[in-house]
Parts: structure tokens; sequence; C-alpha cells
């Protein structure tokens, strides 16, 4: 029934021979095998409890501890898991499983890393926010394995009461894109199988609405008014964060970029000079939502890298051409001293309070990714900018740009028919 090992032996398979539980006692021996040397129970130097280690069908050694300093109980222990083991693999699920609880955390832990590190999408918070909101609330301590379509549809029924409203399309991607973070986090970890049949979320929701923009009057009020706004501010770092603010706003407008991971992403070495059939262009690297791409500054879009440039103690001494040749791994929006803050939008939605540009006639409150769509906006109508231009410029596809600015691309093939 139990095998045993010397020290001097335990590189050598034992030969078969049987002993009562108490002859195994008595011995204390280094190793014990069972199950035809397919279990092995020990102990370390460390501990009195009683650790095992068994191979499975793909010959791989697992190694768990029994929890139980007796040999009686390890015995029973190590054969119980042995046994479930198998069965899990014969049913194609992975040998060990956590709870959802611990699961939802190891996938916040990870999140959390690549925003610290910067690598994280904008989406990132997002995916966090479901995890602790909504996830941990109802399933903590259940199986990810475990769980069936019915309890994907009673959450679902559940989540969308705490939120007292149906969600919209792109709050449900934020949902299925923080679910799917979590199923891969638990088979990344050999928690659940990779073929573990685990419900997915639905889809669909109410169709987003287009992001209230600017009117060119509009603009042009906020552009005046944005100046002496940014040279106010009774603290100090107000004093910091309205210099930046501005300097973000005129950028976002002037390229077209996403606010958020893209501009907050961007360093100086990000920055360089284009030269193409002899003409000089700013073009700059950003990365996010879509990957990487070059996209095209506007001309005036200078002075508000002058700008920058000048309010940063640790480069404003080197001069502005050499800087963008020096290709420094700087970010471009940060304090005087170095520091950048991890987000604008609480004095962004202060500076549309002051300026009574809070909202659109049809009462839709205006963010800093009113300022994308602007651009859009402009680009169509007034500089009749082609969609799949404007597509590759702004990071989309030109089917998006389409279907979000249809009854704009509408009316400009309507001015041109005409």
């Amino acid at each position: 029934m139990y095998k045993e090992l010397d020290t001097a032996q335990s590189t050598q398979q034992p030969q078969p021979h049987e002993k009562n539980l108490q002859q195994l006692i008595s011995a204390t021996p280094n190793l014990i095998y069972l199950r035809d040397g397919e279990v092995v129970l020990y102990k370390r130097s460390s501990t009195p409890i009683y650790q095992c280690r068994f191979k499975l069908a793909d010959k791989g050694w697992v190694r768990v501890s029994t929890h139980k300093a007796s040999l009686e109980g390890a015995v029973a222990v190590a054969c119980d898991l042995y046994d479930e083991a198998r069965y899990r693999q014969r049913l194609g699920l992975a040998h060990t499983t956590q709870n959802f609880a611990h699961i939802a955390e190891a996938t916040l832990k990870e999140l959390r890393q690549q925003i610290d590190l910067g690598k994280g999408k904008t989406a990132f918070h997002s995916y966090v926010s479901c995890i602790e909101k909504y996830f941990i609330p109802y399933f903590s301590d259940k199986y990810l394995e475990k769980l069936t379509h019915n309890d994907i549809t009673e959450f679902e029924l559940w989540r969308n009461r705490q939120m007292g409203k149906l969600p919209k399309a792109s709050t449900l991607n934020n949902f299925s894109s923080a679910w799917n973070r979590l199923i891969a986090t638990a088979v990344n970890k050999g928690w659940i199988s990779g073929s573990a049949p685990v419900p997915k979320l639905s889809g669909g929701g109410l169709k987003s609405k287009p992001r209230p923009a600017f009117s060119r009057e509009e603009i042009d009020c906020l552009l005046e008014y944005i100046v002496k706004w940014s040279q106010t501010g009774r603290l100090a770092v107000e004093r910091e964060m309205r210099p930046l603010l501005r300097d973000y706003v005129e950028l976002l407008l002037l390229t077209g970029m996403r606010h958020g991971t893209e501009a907050m992403g961007l360093e100086w070495r990000n920055i360089e000079w284009h030269t193409h059939e002899g003409k000089k262009y700013l073009r700059l690297w950003v990365s996010g939502k879509t990957g990487g791409r070059w996209l095209i500054a506007k001309h005036r879009a200078v002075d508000v890298l002058r700008r920058l440039h000048q309010r940063q103690a640790d480069i404003k001494d080197i001069e502005f051409e050499i800087l963008l040749k020096t290709r420094l791994p700087h970010k471009l929006f940060r304090f005087s001293d170095g520091y950048q803050p991890p987000s604008l939008n609480g004095t962004f939605r202060r500076l549309m309070r002051d300026t009574g540009l809070e909202k659109n006639n049809e009462g839709q409150t205006r963010t800093l990714y009113s300022l994308r769509h602007t651009y859009a906006t402009i680009e169509l109508v007034e500089n009749r900018t082609d969609i799949h231009t404007l597509a590759k410029q702004m990071g989309n596809s030109a089917a998006m740009i389409e279907r979000h600015y249809s009854k704009l691309t509408a009316t400009m093939m309507a001015e041109k028919l005409a």
C-alpha cells in the first residue's frame, strides 16, 4: 500500500513492498510512495505539515500541501487530491481551481500594475470598476467553471438594477472585456482549463449617442477664454494645471488624438519634423486603443509645444529644435517639476462651467472626448478631408467614421452633388 525511501535512495524507485500505517509512522521515512509511486508524501525541514506531489497523465508533477501533520490524515488527503485531479483532467479541467474572488483579485493586481507602469489602456480603469463594483459582490464565492448561462442572465439583471438603467453598448463592451480578462488570468494561472466552457456576457445594449461636439463659434470662444483663464488660479496646483490644460485642449483640437492614454502617454521623443515633397510637417507617434500610429499635427501645434517646453525646468535650457532631435523619454504633458497628473478631467469640467459651455443645446454634457469629435467634424465639414484619410489620422476604421458621422458625410455629398 505504501512505499518508502531513505534520503540516500530517494532518486531510486523503491522495490514494491507493503507496510501498515503504524509501521510507516514509527519509521518516519523521508518519502512515502502511494498509488504505485504516482503519489509521493514528504516533509520539508521547516514545517511539520506533510506535502504531496503526484503525476498526471500529461507527465507533469503537481505539488500541494496536505495541511495535515499526521501521516494518516496526510495519506487520506493526498489520495483524495490525486483522485480529484485525475477526474478533473479527464473532464478537460485544470487540476486546481480558485474561487471567483481569488481570480478577481489576481486580475485587479495585473490591471493596476499595467496602469501604474503607464502601459495600460484608458479602458483598464473601467475594467477595474466592473470587477470591483459588480463582479466581486455578485460572484465572490462561486467558481468560474461551474457558472451556467442562467447564472450570467441573473447577474445581468442584477447589474442593471444596480445601475438603475439599461447599459449602453460601450458599457457592455467594457463588462465583456473585463470578464475576458478574468478568464484569461484564470487560464494563465492554471486555475481553469483553456477548454472550460465558461459562459460569456451578452452584448447589445442601447445604441450610443454621438459625443456632443463644439460648434466653430464655441471653439473660437473657448480658445479665446482659456488664454486668460490659464493665467489665473488661487492655488499653486491650479497655476500648474490650468496652463497644462490649455496646451492639452489645443493639441487635441489640432491633432484629433484620443485624450487619456494616447495624449498623456506622449513623450518628447515621439515628436519629429517630417518632410514630404519639400514641405515640413510636425509628426507625432501615439499609441493607445488601436495600437501605434503616426499622425500629422496642424502647424499651430508648434506654439503649444514651445509653451510646454518653456515651462519644464529640466529641458527648457535645451534649444527647441535640438530638443526634437534629442528624443528624450520625458512626458509631454507634465508640471514644471516633471510631475504628470493622473487626469485632467476635473479641471476641464471646471473650465466648461466657467465658460458656460458644459452642455450642448440638447443638454448633453461635454467631456474631453468632445474635442476629438469636434476635430472630426471640422475636418469633414470645413476642410473637406476624405473619410479614409481622417480614419488613418484618428486611428479608426472608415466604416466607423461613416457610422458616427453619417449625417455630416451625407451633407457633404449633397453639397457636392447640388
